[in-house]
């Protein structure tokens, strides 16, 4: 039987796509936008030993599995056809095409996390950060152009580029937390520098930065230096539960509080607090997802997916009303939430766009497979912000001064261009 006719059976006639295997057997219009590519018999193998999307995701990383083309015309797959399962008719079928004595299991490829201990533990969130970080900054460097700042930018128009919308992001997160010369700021997943290095230069703070990723302490420690800031801003290898050195006028956490972890929230704010004078600030900035219709919250990624084995293994999204409420159980008055989603589409497009113009550079600084995971890692995240199925939202919280906010009546922040 062709493969391209058991792919039909499970997805249909009508694709937006085109199919290619390895038999010759193809599916879909001639002129599609994308071609998924079925290279080996070793993509089956893999789908069927490893059932849902484990196996899909280990045949596209392995290059079993590939995309020719446009890969949001790809992904575009998934909403029109949102329910597709492998049904055991089909799963009998590619068993037939591989050959039942080829049924073993392969090796899972390379890339594929896998962490020790206990989850979110000091010591496994350090490995869990490591693997997705310390990459190579050349080739962080490549997609996320030279400010080097891996989290969501905000834009004025569709004119703004992606170096001014970074910077815009910064002096938006300045000015929440109301920063004045001479104030201490703690910048907790502080990557490459970027919001210690614009804080110190813009609003004349004394600034710490931590991070567990030793690559980015590394390059930050160097751009500090080459901006002439090493007298105000300081960079740490060290997690941000090890911080004890408060207290700090302000704290902005931007893009790590996806690593927390459920178990974890309460801790975190509580830490984040204690660290804080009475009037201090903290804005936190971090992906979260809806709540589900059935009024729980589903924290974690699947942990038998593409998400948590090859790109944020341990990571947790949370529901953005659970987390104002455990921010205000650790005791903050949450002042301002405001919800990102479309710029971080905006910025993951830029980035893809970015990757895809220097691929071939990619692939010598971090391989093919990484290349591919982070291409499409990137794209499906810009797709499902476009979808309101992942959001991002700011969150300002004030530690009150026996009941005193130490807030303007109308903050001065808006939606006009910021810098």
């Amino acid at each position: 039987m062709a493969l391209a006719s058991i792919i039909e059976s499970m997805l249909g006639d009508d694709l937006p796509v085109a199919i290619r295997a390895y038999d010759g057997s193809e599916l879909g219009p001639p002129d599609a936008p994308a071609t998924i590519i079925v290279r080996s018999p070793d993509a089956l193998r893999r789908i069927i030993t490893a059932p849902g999307e484990l196996g899909f995701a280990r045949a596209y990383v392995a290059g079993d599995l590939d995309l020719e083309g446009d890969v949001f015309a790809a992904l575009s797959l998934r909403d029109r056809l949102p329910n597709v399962k492998v049904h055991p008719r089909e799963i009998l079928a590619m068993a037939r095409e591989v050959g039942y004595k080829n049924l073993r299991p392969l090796p899972a490829p390379p890339e594929e996390a896998r962490l020790r201990g206990r989850r979110h533990s000091v010591a496994r969130d350090r490995a869990a950060i490591s693997h997705h970080y310390d990459v190579s900054n050349d080739f962080y460097r490549l997609f996320l152009g030279p400010s080097l700042t891996y989290s969501c930018a905000v834009f004025s128009n569709d004119a703004t580029t992606l170096e001014e919308a970074q910077a815009s992001k910064y002096e938006l997160v300045s000015r929440k937390l109301m920063m004045e010369p001479g104030m201490r700021l703690l910048d907790v997943g502080c990557g490459w520098g970027g919001m210690v290095m614009h804080a110190a230069q813009h609003n004349d703070v004394r600034a710490v930065g931590v991070t567990v990723a030793s690559r980015q302490v590394e390059l930050a420690s160097k751009r500090v230096a080459e901006a002439g800031l090493a007298d105000r801003v300081q960079i740490r290898n060290q997690d941000y539960r090890l911080v004890d050195d408060g207290p700090y006028d302000v704290i902005s956490s931007i893009g790590m509080f996806e690593h927390v972890g459920e178990a974890r929230l309460a801790e975190y704010f509580d830490h984040l607090y204690a660290l804080l004078p009475p009037g201090g600030r903290l804005l936190n900035h971090g992906i979260s997802r809806p709540a589900r219709t059935d009024g729980k919250t589903d924290a974690k990624f699947s942990r038998g997916g593409f998400i948590s084995r090859y790109v944020f293994p341990d990571g947790e999204l949370h529901e953005v009303g659970r987390v104002v409420s455990i921010m205000q159980q650790a005791g903050f008055e949450v002042r301002h939430v405001e919800s990102l989603r479309e710029h971080y589409a905006k910025t993951l497009r830029h980035w893809v766009a970015n990757l895809e113009s220097g691929w071939d550079e990619a692939i010598e600084l971090v391989g093919q497979p990484r290349a591919r995971i982070w291409r499409l890692y990137m794209a499906a995240s810009a797709v499902n912000f476009e979808a309101n199925r992942n959001q991002i939202h700011q969150i300002l919280g004030v530690k009150p001064d026996n009941g005193r906010s130490g807030m303007p009546w109308r903050p001065a922040w808006d939606n006009s261009r910021l810098y």
